[in-house]
C-alpha cells in the first residue's frame, strides 16, 4: 500500500515517519509513505495557498489551485483520495478495515477555515476525527493512516489487534501484568487461575461493563449474543457498571 499525505505543514510528519509501527511497516514492505507540500505547487513568488472566501466571512481558504495540483502529481488510477476535514463522515474502526483493502490512499489535509469548495468534487470520500475542531487536518490524517497500517498483514500479530476496543463494538476489557500486587492493589485472581473459560467470561463482562459505563451508545448498535444480553441485564440490574 501506498500512503500519500497533501499538506501545508510537512515537518509535522517528520515524528509520525520515526514511529516503530511505521518504521517497521516500511521496512517490511507492507507500505510505502511520501509527503507532499502543497506550497510547493503555488504559484507565484509569494506562493499563495490560502485566500479569503467569496460572499464574506471569518478566515481564509486554501485556494483550489495548489491542492488540485499536488493532487495530479501524485494521483493514480488506484489512488483513493479523502479529504480529512472536520465536515466528513466520523472515522471509525469499520473504516479502518476499509480502508485496508486500498492500494493507494491520499489524504488531504485541510487547514484554516477550510477548503475551496471544488477541491472535495475530486475527492473519493470526507472523514473526520470526531466532533471536534483542531488547527489542521495532519493529526487526524496521521492517526488514520496510523490505524489502518496496523491492521496491514505482517505488520504486528493478528491476535494483538482481534480484542482490541471498537473491533467487536465495545471497549476493551482491563489488562494487568506484574507485579500481581501494587500498593494494595492486586490483579484479579481470575486472570491467574490458568483457567481458560473463566477468564473468558471475566473478560466479557468486563468489556460489557467498560462500555456501558463509557460508550453505551456503542452498545445500541451492537447486535449482542444471548450470552452478552444476559451480562448486560445483570449489570444494569446492579447497576455495578456505574461504581
Amino acid at each position: 500500500m501506498r500512503i500519500v499525505f497533501l499538506t501545508i505543514c510537512p515537518e509535522v510528519f517528520d515524528g509520525f515517519l520515526k514511529e516503530p509501527i511505521v518504521m517497521h511497516a516500511v521496512h517490511g514492505g507492507q507500505i510505502e509513505i511520501a509527503v507532499k507540500d502543497i506550497k510547493e505547487y503555488a504559484k507565484g513568488s509569494f506562493r499563495h495557498i490560502d485566500d479569503s472566501p467569496y460572499g464574506g466571512g471569518a478566515g481564509m481558504l486554501m485556494r483550489v489551485q495548489p491542492v488540485m495540483d499536488a493532487l495530479r502529481s501524485v494521483r493514480t488510477k488506484e489512488s483513493h483520495v479523502v479529504a480529512v476535514i472536520p465536515a466528513g463522515e466520523k472515522y471509525t474502526q469499520k473504516k479502518a478495515h476499509i480502508l485496508t483493502e486500498e492500494k493507494d490512499l491520499i489524504f488531504i489535509c485541510g487547514h484554516y477555515e477550510g477548503m475551496d469548495a471544488r477541491i472535495y468534487d475530486a475527492c473519493d470520500e470526507r472523514l473526520s476525527a470526531g466532533d471536534y475542531i483542531v488547527s489542521g487536518g495532519e493529526l487526524p490524517a496521521m492517526m488514520m493512516a496510523d490505524s489502518v497500517i496496523r491492521l496491514l498483514k505482517g505488520v504486528i500479530r493478528d491476535e494483538s489487534t482481534a480484542e482490541e476496543s471498537y473491533e467487536d463494538s465495545l471497549l476493551e476489557y482491563p489488562q494487568y501484568t506484574k507485579p500481581a500486587e501494587y500498593e494494595g492493589k492486586k490483579v484479579p485472581d481470575v486472570l491467574r487461575t490458568g483457567n481458560h473459560e473463566k477468564i473468558r467470561k471475566w473478560r466479557l463482562r468486563e468489556s460489557l461493563r467498560t462500555t456501558l459505563q463509557y460508550r453505551e451508545d456503542l452498545i445500541d448498535m451492537k447486535t449482542c449474543s444471548a450470552e452478552e444480553e444476559r451480562i448486560i441485564k445483570k449489570l444494569k440490574d446492579t447497576e455495578s457498571f456505574r461504581e
